[in-house]
């Protein structure tokens, strides 16, 4: 008998979308550089090596975010350990916006969505390096 998918992914990023704080392109480039706030880049290492990262931003991953937040792990990275908030992005937002709800799961706060991720960022003038 085959599986009986009960939620798309298209509802789980949507609900995750409506659920977390986010901010726009134009807002976040006033950000970089900014000694409040932390970039966190989700894409995979293969996407974040062909196009480039915000400049100053954590390269993190989807898969390894939990990881990379628990303090006990030993692929802890102690950028999570900071008084700052962090700003998540991807590619279009979708990922980040998961990844956001899981890092507010584990008590990472204040977290933030960059609203088209780095799609929309270059559209409003942002660079990448």
């Amino acid at each position: 008998m085959p599986q009986t998918i009960t939620k798309s992914a298209k509802d789980i990023v949507r609900a995750a979308l409506d659920s977390t704080p986010a901010i726009n392109a134009e807002e976040a480039l006033g950000l970089v550089g900014s000694s409040e706030h932390i970039f966190v880049d989700l894409r995979d290492g293969t996407e974040q090596a062909k196009t480039g990262m915000i400049p100053g931003a954590v390269a993190s991953s989807r898969g390894m975010l939990e990881f990379h937040i628990d303090p006990e792990s030993p692929a802890h990275k102690s950028e999570f350990n900071e008084d700052k908030t962090y700003v998540f992005y991807c590619a279009s937002g979708g990922r980040s916006a998961l990844a956001a709800q899981a890092a507010m799961d584990m008590g990472l706060s204040p977290v933030v969505n960059l609203t088209g991720g780095v799609g929309a960022w270059k559209k409003a003038g942002g660079t990448l390096e």
